[in-house]
């Protein structure tokens, strides 16, 4: 067989697939890695740490510059590619309010569920080492306010990227698996946190997942990601505050107690 008939056979696999969804998966797999090396916080150690480095707020303005940049490259960029690419309607990826009704209902139970689990999981020594995800913000209630509104723009890119353009791009062709397609990547990109909160992605990805399928909408599931976030943050500011890492009702009211002095 010569090299030409070999080159044949080699893209034969490649023709006749199906355009979107191969944008979609070479979006993704690009996208990702555009986040991995350039919108990361380690690139703004790398390259801009020195300019700020005077700055009592240096590690505030990198994880500013981490939710900005994912922000970017996991929202607006594929905001152009559906426009540009796909000529399609940004509604057709979650971006609309959807089954209020029942995104509501299953945001408020996955909520109350994952308040007492988070609350024991934050006695732990592994959760007190991870987290707040900064340390000034157990200092400052306006670092922690600043730092939770970048977090909820990084969450709705984050939940747009997954839930939106490649759980809903997907739909048309993978039906319901496409949940399971987005809750690969999610997972994976869950490596090197808590062991527990790892494992824990697996299901959270699968319910974020049905979640947007169900209501056709991310918004309810930037709310329940947004939500357990802040109440891990939160969690482990006022058990830091108190010194309490106790579980029990006793402890519960001394921590929360923190929220008052």
């Amino acid at each position: 067989m010569n090299f030409k008939q070999e080159f044949r056979q080699f893209i034969l696999p490649l023709k006749g697939l199906d355009k979107k969804v191969t944008i979609i998966f070479l979006s993704v797999a690009v996208l990702q890695t555009i986040s991995w090396y350039f919108t990361s916080r380690q690139f703004f150690r790398d390259n801009f740490f020195l300019l700020f480095e005077s700055s009592t707020d240096v590690y505030l303005f990198e994880f500013l510059y981490w939710f900005a940049g994912d922000f970017l490259v996991l929202l607006v960029i594929p905001f152009l590619i559906i426009k540009i690419f796909l000529r399609e309607k940004i509604s057709e990826y979650g971006l609309i309010i959807g089954n209020y009704k029942t995104g509501l209902t299953l945001s408020f139970i996955f909520l109350a569920v994952m308040f007492p689990i988070v609350w024991f999981a934050s006695s732990s020594q592994s959760f007190s080492s991870a987290y707040p995800m900064l340390n000034s913000i157990k200092d400052s209630w306006i670092h922690f306010f600043i730092f939770e509104s970048g977090l909820l723009l990084y969450m709705f890119a984050w939940e747009f990227i997954w839930r939106g353009f490649t759980l809903f791009g997907l739909k048309e062709k993978f039906g319901a698996y496409s949940i399971f397609i987005q809750m690969i990547p999610f997972v994976i990109l869950h490596n090197g946190k808590p062991e527990l909160e790892t494992f824990g992605a697996i299901i959270a990805a699968i319910a974020l997942g049905v979640l947007a399928f169900r209501t056709r909408s991310i918004l309810y599931g930037v709310l329940t990601h947004f939500g357990v976030m802040f109440i891990i943050e939160l969690f482990s500011i006022l058990r830091f505050k108190s010194g309490n890492y106790g579980t029990g009702l006793n402890s519960f009211i001394e921590v929360m107690n923190q929220l008052f002095n």
